[in-house]
């Protein structure tokens, strides 16, 4: 039964997406079968791993919708061991389609119940935002990351994001945890990363995932070639970091083979 893990954060430019796509990405490498689910209106995992998402005829729309089997919509991409389910500009309506539907908390998470037996890890991409998708996400998640950038107002707006999860916990998903706070876009040169990194830490101190995400060129350019940064150079920063990330997920999971 795999394991469900979100990524989430209302603020925008925080890296989930580059997050959700390189963690699964070197999820797969390391021979874990991992499914990306695209739940962002704006698709952009679906084109950083090469789809294009005006070419994407089904999507997690249809499953939440729907009720379309998420099996008929996954697609395979270039690397052994790492399917996506893509999104679709169709998604931005979801949220008032949804909105008279009985349960519409948990449609994503009845739309993988049936495809969770065959993934060790599912990772989904979460909307910046804290709406019904976000909302579906966290109901069916068992973990969430929450990505945190090394830059001025960075935990900004991250409480409010902890009440979510409290409330969700509350309400609709009591096993959700906190996978681990990451810290994303870190340059050891500036004096403001490493003052982010110690007040995170001081705020959160065992939360916060050991790994640090860098600034890092291959990171920024790769989606541009519909690339994971493992595939367009797996000797860079960036890849090598998501690599070790991964390497935590599966030793704190107790998941090593």
């Amino acid at each position: 039964m795999g394991k469900v893990i979100a990524i989430a954060n209302q603020k925008g430019g925080v890296g989930k997406t580059t997050s959700a796509i390189n963690l699964a990405a070197s999820l797969a490498a390391l021979e874990y079968k991992t499914l990306i689910v695209d739940a962002d209106p704006q698709a952009n995992s679906t084109s950083g791993i090469g789809y294009n998402p005006k070419e994407i005829e089904s999507s997690i729309y249809e499953c939440m919708v729907d009720e379309v089997d998420a099996q008929d919509i996954i697609v395979e991409t270039d690397l052994d061991y790492l399917h996506i389910l893509p999104s679709h500009i169709n998604l931005v309506g979801a949220e008032v389609e949804m909105v008279n539907i009985k349960n519409r908390e948990e449609r994503m998470r009845d739309a993988l119940k049936k495809v969770r037996k065959k993934y060790d890890f599912i990772i989904i991409d979460c909307s910046p935002s804290l709406g019904l998708i976000t909302i579906n996400a966290l109901t069916a998640a068992d973990s969430v990351i929450i990505p945190v950038q090394c830059e001025y107002f960075a935990l900004e707006g991250l409480g409010k994001l902890l009440n979510t999860i409290k409330i969700i916990q509350t309400r609709l998903n009591k096993d959700l945890e906190i996978e681990g706070i990451l810290l994303t876009m870190y340059d050891v040169r500036l004096n403001l990363s490493n003052q982010v990194v110690d007040e995170v830490k001081q705020h959160f101190s065992k939360m916060v995932f050991e790994t640090l995400i860098p600034r890092n060129i291959k990171l920024s350019e790769s989606p541009s070639f519909g690339l994971p940064a493992i595939a367009h150079d797996a000797e860079s920063k960036g890849a090598i970091s998501y690599l070790n990330l991964a390497k935590e997920i599966i030793n704190n999971n107790g998941l090593g083979k």
